[in-house]
């Protein structure tokens, strides 16, 4: 099975090359025409642990990888650097399902995909016979960067380059990117938002495509942002440990329905739920749970994406984006029609708003329901779950919380619903301890400790030394001066 450019079926990649591309060289993101080729025995894994579940769903998805070469990848990705061997655990709260995907080396959901990422990217690598450096450009809004840092730190043979927004970021994720060591990694601040340092990252690999500006330099660019196919595919894997623990508790039958919540910004995290439910996993709504830059609530319920409208820093910073890039495979899925693709994304970049058509519209219907939840409603939401339930959330888990409540009242005759917690509270101290009915004193590393001390839960360890650690990445630019930025790194042999 090849993959294709979302905007020309003619562009199509097997899924090695996807994984090293990152990008089609039209712009748009590499997906499978469709699940129908895809024969996979979801009930069989469900009485897997978490790596032989992973080494099915990856070698199903990827088929460039044996399922022999992809268990060897798992095993190297995962062993010894979560907290459970089970990687993502589940907790009962209240009448819910909260799953725990923070357990990882940078304690944020993205662990599960950038550990297998740059094993990914490795073996694809030496599979298609390139021998070029790959740099990974990547924009994150808080998670993304450090989790790839992370995972890409001195892997032979690349490099990589974080983009945030100065200011942006919390500032535990901004000390985990400043801080992180390593021969092979860099991270710069961008003046603006998310949306402008994503934008730069994509325009940078259409100028260097269109332009060839890196041809003969021994370098070619990927990504690790949730665009390359290599890091959506690992998320698959959570919902199908979920599911599989609700049935081994005896909370449901195999065959059964479940509702999924997602806290919702670029759109990856979700579009990994319609996956399993495409390989055939029972799951009954994908709830999207946004902030109050809630441009996929109102497009989900009326079709219309219009991302012109005011941009609002949030203390769920993760999810503030306005431009949901992952939504573009969805389109196309649903659609099968790259073409209208094409069209709907020209029409975004050029005007900032498209419509679907009517029938794409009732597609979404089908699937999704929709909610948001600004910071007010965030904080109680922390503080009303940490006294009734003894449990301690982030900002975005407090968002899908919320939300989860909304669409329960909506919908009386739910299935058992999992809520997706995709940070450590640790991360967002300030706002989870405003949110406990505490004033927050000092800086966010006192915060932290304070935190600690009026909860009694552990901070988790990769954070609890951040504050003694060097600084080593203090590179701040304008969105117009990425390229240039980019193309001298690219060029320098010695980053440190």
């Amino acid at each position: 099975m090849n993959y294709q450019s979302t905007r020309d079926p003619a562009l199509r990649a097997t899924a090695a090359e996807a994984v090293l591309d990152g990008l089609a060289p039209d712009g748009g993101l590499y997906c499978m025409p469709s699940f129908a080729e895809l024969l996979f025995d979801w009930k069989r894994v469900l009485d897997m642990d978490t790596q032989g579940m992973a080494t099915e769903i990856l070698t199903a998805l990827l088929p460039s990888f044996t399922k022999e070469e992809m268990r060897v990848l798992v095993k190297n990705a995962y062993t010894g650097k979560f907290e459970t061997d089970g990687l993502t655990p589940t907790v009962q709260v209240g009448d819910d399902t909260v799953l725990e995907l923070f357990r990882g080396p940078t304690s944020a959901f993205k662990d599960v995909a950038l550990s297998m990422l740059p094993q990914l990217m490795t073996a694809a690598r030496e599979k298609c016979g390139v021998t070029d450096e790959i740099l990974i450009l990547t924009a994150t809004s808080g998670d993304t960067g450090k989790a790839a840092m992370e995972g890409f730190c001195d892997v032979p043979g690349t490099k990589i380059i974080v983009f945030y927004p100065d200011g942006g970021v919390s500032a535990v994720q901004k000390a985990q990117m400043a801080t992180q060591a390593g021969k092979n990694v860099c991270v710069c601040a961008v003046r603006g938002n998310f949306d402008d340092a994503q934008t730069g990252v994509k325009n940078i690999f259409a100028a260097v495509t269109e332009q060839k500006l890196l041809a003969g330099k021994g370098v070619r660019l990927s990504s690790a942002n949730s665009i390359n196919i290599g890091r959506l595919a690992p998320q698959v894997v959570y919902y199908f440990r979920a599911y599989a623990d609700l049935v081994h508790e005896g909370k449901i039958r195999v065959g059964d329905k479940v509702d999924y919540v997602v806290p919702t910004g670029n759109f990856g995290d979700i579009l990994a739920g319609y996956f399993a439910k495409e390989m055939g996993l029972p799951v009954g709504k994908l709830v999207c749970a946004s902030n109050a830059n809630n441009v996929l609530t109102d497009f989900l319920q009326t079709g219309r994406y219009d991302k012109n409208r005011p941009f609002y820093k949030t203390v769920s910073p993760s999810m503030d984006i306005l431009v949901s890039s992952n939504l573009e495979r969805l389109l196309f899925l649903l659609s099968g029609d790259a073409s209208l693709v094409k069209k709907l994304m020209g029409e975004l970049k050029e005007n900032g708003v498209y419509q679907v058509p009517v029938d794409l519209q009732r597609a979404l219907h089908e699937l999704f329901w929709q909610g948001w939840c600004d910071d007010e409603g965030t904080k109680k939401a922390i503080g009303m779950v940490w006294r009734e339930y003894g449990y301690l959330c982030d900002t975005h888990t407090a968002v899908a919380w919320d939300v989860a409540q909304q669409y329960k009242a909506a919908h009386p005759d739910h299935a058992p619903v999992v809520i997706l917690s995709t940070a450590s509270p640790y991360k967002f101290p300030a706002a989870v301890l405003e949110g406990l009915g505490h004033g927050a004193k000092g800086d966010e590393f006192d915060i932290m400790e304070q935190l600690r001390n009026e909860t009694g839960i552990p901070v988790p360890k990769n954070l609890a030394g951040l504050r003694e650690r060097t600084v080593r990445h203090k590179d701040v630019i304008d969105r117009g001066q990425m390229l240039d930025y980019v193309l001298n790194k690219a060029t320098t042999k010695e980053w440190w």
